[in-house]
C-alpha cells in the first residue's frame, strides 16, 4: 500500500510538471540550432521567424535519452526547419504545427490514427491558445483544463478611429516629412491622457494604423523582446498587463495586489521593476517567465525611478526625499537628502544629478559622501534628463531646448533649440540606438534626436495627443 501511495505521488508530481510552460533545455537547444531566431514564448508557444506556430505537448513522463533526436515526424523524416505538421522527439516531447483548415480556421493536422505521444500529451495549462483554434475530436484530450475559444472576443485590436478634435486644430491637414532611415522598420506605441486605447503608428504616418483596447487609461508602457510584447500599467488596476503585439491579445495578467505605475526595464538581466507608490513597494518581474518574483519594500511615495548598473534612485513625492536602492546590497535603502520639486534624476561616475523644475536648477551630489558638489542654472523648466556617454542632456519644457553638459568638467557645451514651439514632456532613449525621442504634448509632435551628433534629425506630427511614446521594431502580425 505504501509503495502504491508513493507511486501515485510520483505520477502526480510528473503530471503537475507537465503543466509548466518551460520548454526542456535539450528541446530548446534543438529549436535554436535547427531554426535560429525562433521565439520560444514564456507560455510555451514556439514561433519560427516566418511566424509558423508550433504548440508543445508534454508527455506524462519523459523518456530518459542520452541525446535528443527526432523519433518521428509527419510527413516522415523531416526536421523542424522543414516545418512538418508533427514532430515527436525520442524523449516523447511533441511539437504540433498550427495550420489553417478548409474554412480558414486555425487547427492542427487531422490524423486518422494519432501516435500515442500525441493522444496522451498535454498542452501547457498556462498557454495562451491561438485565437480561433479548433482541435480535431480525436485529440481533444490534449486540452486538459485549457479553454479553447473559437471566437475572436479576446482580440483587442481596434480599427475604429477615435476623435480628438479639440486637441487637433493644428494637425488635421499636416503632411509629415519623409521617413528618416533610423525609423525604417519601426513602430510607435502611443498613449494619451484622454483614451484607454494604445495607438499604433507607423512613421511617418500622421494617423494611427490601429489601436489596442485597454481596460483603463495606461499609466506606463514598455516594449520588450524586440517589440513582441508590451508591458502596461493602468490607472486603478492592480495588474501588469502583458500584450502580444503579433496577435493583438492580452497574453497574461499579473496580479500585484496594489496599483503599479512606472515600469523600468533591466533587459540585460531579464527583469522589469514596477513602482507602486501607494503601497511603498517595488515589484520585480522576470521577463523570461513573465511572473512576479520579488516584492521590495521601500520608503515613501515612489516616483521618477531610474536604474543604473547596480543602483536605483527615486523621489518620495510626499516628502521630497531622494532615495537610493543598492541592488548589489540586497536592495538596501540609502537616503540621499531632501530636494524640492525634483522632476528628473540622472547618475554617472558616482555623481547624482537632481533637476528642480520650479527653480530651473540642477544639483550635483557626491554619492559616496552625500555632499553637494555643485549647483547650476538649467534650461527653463527642466523636465527630463538623459545620460549619453559622458554627456548629460537636459530637456527644458518651457522653451523646448536641450542643454548639453560635459559631466567630466561640468561645462555647458551647447544649448540646442528643438523648434517645436509647444511644450516638451519627455526625453527617452530609443533602445539599441544612439537616438532619443522627444515628445511635445501641446503640438502633438515627436522629435527624433541624434545623441551622438547632438542634433535634431526630424520632427513629425501625429493626429493624437501624445503622452508616452515607445519606439519598437516592427513585428509581423498574425492573421
Amino acid at each position: 500500500m505504501r509503495k502504491l501511495l508513493l507511486l501515485f505521488v510520483f505520477l502526480l508530481i510528473s503530471c503537475t510538471m507537465s503543466f509548466a510552460a518551460k520548454i526542456p533545455d535539450d528541446v530548446r537547444d534543438y529549436i535554436n540550432k535547427t531554426v535560429p531566431n525562433s521565439d520560444i514564448r514564456f507560455d510555451g508557444v514556439i514561433i519560427l521567424p516566418d511566424n509558423t506556430i508550433y504548440l508543445p505537448l508534454y508527455p506524462s513522463l519523459f523518456s530518459d535519452v542520452n541525446e535528443l533526436k527526432v523519433k518521428e515526424s509527419i510527413p516522415a523524416n523531416q526536421e523542424l526547419n522543414q516545418k512538418p505538421d508533427v514532430i515527436i522527439f525520442n524523449n516523447d516531447f511533441v511539437l504540433l504545427k498550427v495550420i489553417p483548415d478548409s474554412n480558414g480556421r486555425k487547427t492542427v493536422a487531422k490524423l486518422q490514427n494519432p501516435p500515442l505521444q500525441v493522444r496522451t500529451g498535454l498542452l501547457p495549462q498556462d498557454m495562451l491558445v491561438p485565437s480561433g483554434l479548433v482541435l480535431p475530436e480525436n485529440i481533444k484530450g490534449i486540452i486538459g483544463n485549457l479553454k479553447i475559444d473559437t471566437k475572436k472576443e479576446d482580440l483587442i485590436k481596434l480599427t475604429d478611429k477615435e476623435s480628438y478634435e479639440e486637441f487637433l486644430a493644428n494637425t488635421e491637414n499636416v503632411n509629415n516629412p519623409s521617413l528618416i532611415p533610423q525609423l525604417k522598420g519601426k513602430t510607435l506605441f502611443v498613449t494619451t491622457n484622454y483614451s484607454k486605447n494604445i495607438q499604433v503608428i507607423t512613421p511617418p504616418n500622421v494617423a494611427p494604423k490601429y489601436s489596442l483596447a485597454q481596460k483603463s487609461i495606461p499609466v506606463d508602457i514598455k516594449a520588450v523582446n524586440n517589440g513582441k510584447f508590451l508591458l502596461v500599467t493602468s490607472y486603478e488596476r492592480p495588474f501588469l498587463d502583458v500584450i502580444s503585439v503579433a496577435d493583438s491579445r492580452f497574453i497574461k495578467q499579473i496580479n500585484l495586489g496594489s496599483f503599479p505605475e512606472e515600469i523600468i526595464l533591466d533587459e540585460a538581466n531579464h527583469k522589469a521593476y514596477l513602482t507602486s507608490p501607494k503601497a511603498s513597494m517595488l515589484y520585480v518581474i522576470d521577463l523570461k517567465t513573465m511572473s512576479l518574483v520579488q516584492k521590495i519594500h521601500i520608503n515613501g511615495y515612489c516616483e521618477k525611478l531610474i536604474l543604473t548598473d547596480n543602483k536605483m534612485f527615486y523621489v518620495d513625492k510626499l516628502k521630497n526625499d531622494v532615495w537610493a536602492i543598492e541592488k548589489d546590497n540586497n536592495y538596501t535603502l540609502r537616503k540621499i537628502g531632501k530636494f524640492p520639486n525634483v522632476s528628473s534624476i540622472a547618475y554617472i561616475n558616482g555623481e547624482l544629478y537632481l533637476a528642480s523644475r520650479t527653480k530651473s536648477r540642477i544639483a550635483i551630489v557626491d554619492y559616496s559622501t552625500l555632499g553637494l558638489i555643485a549647483e547650476f542654472t538649467a534650461v527653463n523648466k527642466p523636465i527630463s534628463m538623459l545620460i549619453y556617454d559622458k554627456f548629460l542632456y537636459i530637456l527644458g519644457a518651457q522653451d523646448n531646448k536641450l542643454q548639453k553638459i560635459n559631466t567630466d568638467d561640468g561645462k555647458v557645451i551647447e544649448i540646442i533649440s528643438l523648434g517645436t514651439e509647444g511644450f516638451s514632456t519627455g526625453l527617452n532613449r530609443i533602445n539599441g540606438t544612439d537616438l532619443a525621442i522627444i515628445t511635445d504634448v501641446k503640438q502633438n509632435k515627436y522629435t527624433i534626436f541624434d545623441l551622438a551628433k547632438g542634433k535634431v534629425l526630424r520632427t513629425y506630427y501625429t493626429t493624437v495627443p501624445l503622452n508616452k511614446v515607445i519606439v519598437a521594431d516592427d513585428v509581423k502580425l498574425f492573421d
